[in-house]
């Protein structure tokens, strides 16, 4: 059982297409602007370094969430390599239950759970540090909440 980067590329350029959706100036781009005090003034970094380190970041939360999402990875965790623990484990494990629970709905669900109590918890967080309002919270939040849905969805049914 290795880490699929394909699933992670594809759940990481989805948190692109989410953004580019969820900012949208018609859905919540105007809102989240104000909320934050974020002007598109051309000051700070250009479009294409913002991008591409939100491409990198993204792949950095889905190489953790996969480990949440595919229950499998955990199972040959706890059985491969493991002093006094018969490589034939992982082999019967695998082959009564390698693909249970690989489906898009099922890493969808797990994905909601990271993005409610984690992401979520990590936004707001530092949004009252940073005296934020709770509706730049919740729009915020409410990005990596869907966005960890459609990357956690994505990486479990890719088999």
């Amino acid at each position: 059982m290795e880490i699929n980067f394909l699933s992670i590329l594809a759940a990481a350029v989805s948190t692109l297409f989410v953004g580019m959706v969820w900012y949208h100036p018609k859905v919540f781009g105007n809102l989240w602007m104000k909320e934050s005090r974020t002007y598109p003034d051309g000051k700070g970094p250009k479009m294409p370094v913002i991008l591409i380190s939100s491409f990198l970041y993204a792949i950095l939360i889905a190489t953790f969430l996969q480990t949440v999402v595919i229950h499998q990875i955990g199972a040959y965790q706890a059985t491969v390599n493991i002093k006094d623990v018969d490589a034939s484990v992982w082999e019967n494990y695998l082959s009564a239950y390698g693909n249970t629970y690989r489906t898009f709905k099922h890493g969808a669900l797990h994905g909601f759970m990271a993005g409610l109590f984690f992401a979520l918890p990590v936004v707001g967080t530092n949004a009252l540090y940073e005296r934020r309002s709770l509706k730049y919270t919740l729009v915020t939040g409410g990005y990596w909440v869907v966005a960890c849905i459609l990357m956690g969805g994505i990486m479990c049914m890719w088999v």
